[in-house]
């Protein structure tokens, strides 16, 4: 089987273009240089379709919306740009239960400790507010310096907290009670001091929302939900990876068998594929994969519709990566010409089909060190291709963050979190995007929700998105 995908990849090659990536960077309009850091992709504006939300550290937080073939910001809200904090990291997921997402922006000013200026936490209802702002929320602040954040409905109801990942400071778990921000993170004893840097959450352990939390300069936490508490599981099953510096994370099934391993990049140290086999996780990676680089944002995604997944590795000052993975767990390096950016000082990353052609859009965040604008790329592949697209739904018809589809075919049974924030600083769109493969039937598509119920939906057309509501 390994040899067959192995030749399937080798005729994949010769017979595509040189570059895998199309650059539509001049697609951007605006494309000004500025110092760019975190993604998200939501629907901000309620126009039911996705933008891209992308940071600026005192820049302009940007709203990218597709319109008329190019991608523009829309946003003319003054606290939305928030021009003057130096924002970093964001997430959104909906939080109040009106089935639209809020959006959590994260500001750091200082590396580590204390900060100036707390994070902003915006509701699009009407009028954009800031719910931190909001006089019963003031005691809930976040001074802290941080990073990453990640939405997690715990207790799987499709009320979601927000996991916030900070640097020398506790660790923040918000969520809202009798209408108020309260800081859970004591109560869940998991209010820890550490180098917060990268967090994900989906299944990884159990059937509600567990989170994975790579760090710096001390180990990486992985909790496991039990009864909506957390219990920190990292070294009994091999994930602490103690002595390395935690960045770009991800959850990708990387054995296409329904189940989501982690895989997790190290600042100049080895990058690791961490394998779930229940009782422990086993580091697969190759040794390319492995090879040290200074990684920011890492992704899982099939970009260009063969029906393997690529993960697409995106370092600052030096060149990017791609690989495919391939059936059995073979990885492969593709060769990149477009998406290289050897001088790129990426800072952030995300995809979604934003002109909703059914191929992955990939934008590219660049700053830190210097002023650079931001990157699209698509895969180069033309017609005739098949995809399939997954949005599920929460009971308040808001994105089902942190639920797990599994496409079933007669090949595979291939495993997507709705992604509730990864990468680095970033977050995903909230949609299973699958490529099908030559000869490939699908049988179904289950849907596993936040709090472990499973429902399977038949597929009677592809090349088009489905929204599936739980609980109908």
């Amino acid at each position: 089987m390994k040899l067959i995908s192995t030749i399937i990849f080798i005729l994949m090659s010769n017979f595509s273009s040189a570059d895998f990536f199309e650059d539509i960077s001049g697609s951007i309009k605006n494309n000004q240089k500025r110092l760019s850091y975190g993604i998200s992709v939501t629907d901000f504006n309620k126009d039911g379709k996705f933008e891209f939300i992308v940071t600026g550290f005192k820049f302009p937080n940007l709203i990218l919306s597709h319109k008329n073939g190019y991608l523009e910001n829309i946003n003319t809200n003054n606290l939305f740009a928030d021009q003057t904090r130096s924002t970093i990291g964001v997430a959104a997921c909906d939080i109040d239960n009106d089935g639209f997402e809020e959006l959590y922006f994260l500001n750091t000013d200082t590396y580590s400790g204390q900060k100036q200026f707390s994070d902003r936490l915006l509701d699009n209802n009407k009028n954009i507010i800031d719910l931190f702002q909001l006089d019963k929320n003031l005691r809930s602040l976040n001074l802290t310096a941080g990073r990453s954040v990640v939405c997690v409905d715990r207790n799987g109801d499709g009320k979601y907290g927000i996991y916030v990942a900070n640097y020398g400071g506790p660790t923040r778990f918000y969520e809202l009670k009798k209408g108020s921000i309260v800081d859970q993170a004591p109560l869940l004893k998991i209010n820890r001091i550490t180098g917060g840097r990268a967090v994900v959450a989906g299944h990884i352990l159990s059937n509600y929302m567990d989170i994975f939390a790579a760090n710096e300069r001390g180990p990486n936490f992985l909790y496991k939900n039990e009864n909506s508490t957390y219990k920190d599981v990292a070294k009994t099953l091999g994930v602490e990876d103690t002595f390395e510096n935690g960045r770009g994370t991800t959850l990708t099934d990387f054995l296409y068998r329904g189940k989501l391993d982690i895989v997790s990049g190290n600042w100049n140290g080895e990058h690791r594929i961490f394998l779930n086999n229940k009782n422990k996780f086993n580091d697969i990676a190759n040794s390319e994969f492995k090879i040290p680089s200074r990684v920011r944002t890492i992704i899982s995604a099939d970009f260009d519709n063969d029906g393997f997944d690529e993960i697409f590795v995106n370092n600052i000052g030096e060149p990017n990566k791609l690989f495919k993975i391939l059936s059995d767990g073979e990885l492969k390096q593709i060769q990149l010409s477009n998406g290289l950016e050897p001088l790129g000082l990426g800072t952030g990353a995300a995809v979604a089909d934003i002109d909703n052609d059914g191929i992955l859009e990939l934008l590219v965040s660049h700053g830190e060190s210097g002023l650079q604008p931001l990157s699209l790329y698509k895969a180069n592949i033309k017609k005739p291709f098949k995809f399939l697209r997954i949005l599920p739904k929460t009971t308040f018809d808001a994105p089902a963050r942190g639920a797990t589809v599994i496409l079933n075919t007669n090949i595979r049974n291939h495993a997507k979190t709705i992604d509730a924030g990864s990468g680095y600083l970033c977050q995903m769109e909230p949609v299973a995007h699958y490529g099908l493969r030559n000869g490939e039937k699908v049988n179904s598509v289950t849907i596993k929700w936040t709090d472990g119920s499973s429902d399977n939906f038949n597929i009677d057309e592809l090349n088009k998105t489905y929204i599936f509501r739980k609980g109908i």
